[in-house]
């Protein structure tokens, strides 16, 4: 009864001005992030004339990931979220400050790159949990899922605009793109400074290895959570061809930097413009066949990208990969927060974050290894025809009821509404 009293069109979540300057300073943030990101693969390409250089970002990036996930998880339930986001864009800007003296000094090589590259990982193992984590105390329960939509949105929206604004200005050098993101992520900072957030602290436990492993158990207790986790894990780690743009778009389809850029935009505009959908429209039962649906996609994507000559070609494969990619994350984030007591909150974030970071930075480094051996057209192949494998193992072997899975809300029983249809 109550659904029916509700209005048909609800009020945007960005109404909430603490979500609203919340979003604002992950949009900056992570524009930053992938402003330098897309100089540094550039630069590191330049220096090394490697696909194996590339694929060790991957490796730098994923390091920090799997040795901070425990303390992450710990200080984002005991601390201030936001004071621990807007630390980590400090030491980002200084990270980026050092990009800017080393550049332009003369003295920057890959080893000072990898070190950068770890200490922007490390910010990101804690920031992106934490944000997550933060979303439920900025709007009501029944605006999670939209929420999460339109902070997948900002995610998609900065790396629309980064990997091609950073392409673009690194023209001028890579000085310029580095100094630029130590002022964003300074300003990212000031807006999550000024953001009020109503929680409700829960008196803590003291802290122990059973406390410091809180995350994962329930993660591994919740098989709907695990399995969701694991088929993104795995599909991710096949399918991720991030690592290779910079050989795709010099070697490949003869470009430069700002093809590289438009590359490393093109899954952020699918993945926006969908992102941008599920906040208006959010997604409707069945999730399991949509969620099964978009990672076959994302597999036969990620193929067809591997097989094109042509740049324009290219990006709408890579345009479908982040669309489809979007839904699953939707879906996921959605499940974690949903499921999750807020005081566990931080730690069950973190160790959701693991898989990610696994299957972003570790499938990056998977494929620089295999593009060494095989070739970066032959690696991105297996690894499309891979995520489409995981994805049937997943759906018919190792986690059926996945693909049973009703809605977002009520998903341990997911067949309660045929069975009740049934019955009536």
């Amino acid at each position: 009864m109550e659904a029916t009293t509700q209005p048909s069109v609800q009020p945007s979540v960005l109404s909430h001005r603490p979500f609203l300057l919340f979003w604002l300073g992950r949009i900056i943030s992570v524009l930053a992030y992938h402003m330098t990101m897309v100089a540094l693969a550039w630069q590191l390409y330049a220096l090394t004339d490697s696909a194996l250089a590339l694929g060790f970002i991957g490796l730098a990036q994923f390091i920090p990931i799997v040795l901070l996930t425990l303390p992450v998880g710990h200080l984002s339930d005991r601390y201030d979220r936001c004071k621990i986001v807007r630390t980590c864009q400090w030491i980002s800007a200084s990270a980026a400050i050092v990009l800017v003296l080393g550049t332009r000094g003369g003295w920057l090589d890959s080893y000072v790159i990898y070190a950068v590259v770890i200490v922007l990982g490390s910010m990101r193992a804690f920031e992106v949990p934490t944000m997550g984590a933060t979303v439920p105390n900025l709007v009501p329960p029944h605006e999670v899922p939209r929420a999460m939509a339109w902070f997948a949105s900002a995610n998609q929206a900065a790396q629309i605009i980064g990997p091609a604004l950073g392409g673009a200005l690194y023209i001028f050098g890579p000085a310029l793109v580095y100094g630029l993101s130590v002022t964003l992520w300074l300003i990212a900072s000031v807006f999550m400074m000024i953001i009020v957030v109503e929680r409700v602290m829960h008196p803590q436990k003291p802290l122990s290895l059973k406390s410091l492993l809180a995350g994962f158990s329930f993660v591994l207790r919740d098989r709907v959570i695990l399995g969701t986790a694991s088929l993104d894990l795995f599909a991710v780690l096949f399918g991720g061809a991030t690592a290779l743009l910079p050989i795709f778009a010099r070697d490949i389809l003869h470009t430069g930097p700002w093809g590289l850029g438009l590359l490393r935009s093109a899954p952020a505009v699918g993945a926006l413009v969908m992102s941008l959908i599920l906040a208006r429209y959010p997604l409707k039962p069945p999730i399991g066949p949509i969620l099964f649906g978009v990672i076959l996609l994302f597999g036969g994507a990620t193929i067809s990208f591997a097989l094109s000559t042509h740049i324009i070609l290219s990006m709408f494969a890579l345009c479908i990969m982040g669309a489809s990619d979007v839904v699953s994350v939707v879906i996921r984030f959605s499940l974690v927060q949903l499921r999750t007591p807020d005081e566990m909150r931080g730690r069950v974030s973190a160790a959701n974050s693991l898989f990610i970071g696994t299957s972003n930075q570790l499938g990056d480094f998977e494929s620089g290894v295999v593009a060494a051996l095989v070739g970066a057209v032959p690696a991105v192949v297996i690894g499309g025809v891979g995520t489409i494998a995981v994805a049937v193992l997943w759906m018919l072997v190792l986690f059926p009821e996945l693909y049973r899975i009703y809605n977002l809300e009520n998903d341990e029983r997911p067949d309660a509404v045929p069975q009740q249809a049934g019955t009536t």
